[in-house]
């Protein structure tokens, strides 16, 4: 026979953590950006969703705001990339070099996104 009281708290315990994943930052960037590495544009389905992480841009992880603004999907790889330039720029800047120096490092102009609206218009 089943036992529909722990039946009942199975199941509340499972939409609670299904809520609880729902409200962290990774679910949120989910939903609200496509399914692409913002550097390679490598794009991602369910089954390998597990590879695309959350970017914090500011590297500030306690830094999240509801709409997103902070965050950038990036694959593992990309995502390695980018704490190992920082860890880098950080070394510099306790040797000494790059002190503040503007134009010391180069802004990309690359958008992966660029003409994404155009291609997802069905003709």
């Amino acid at each position: 026979m089943i036992d529909t009281g722990k039946l009942d708290r199975v199941v509340a315990q499972a939409r609670k953590a299904s809520d609880e994943r729902a409200a962290g930052y990774r679910e949120q960037a989910l939903k609200l950006y496509p399914w692409v590495c913002g550097r390679c544009t490598r794009a991602f389905t369910r089954e390998n969703l597990r590879e695309l992480t959350v970017h914090h841009k500011d590297m500030d992880h306690d830094n999240n705001p509801p709409d997103g603004s902070n965050w950038e999907l990036l694959c593992i790889y990309c995502h390695d990339n980018e704490h190992q330039k920082y860890e880098e720029h950080l070394a510099s800047l306790a040797s000494g070099g790059g002190k503040g120096q503007k134009g010391a490092s180069k802004q990309t102009t690359f958008n992966p996104f660029e003409g994404l609206a155009g291609m997802m218009k069905k003709e």
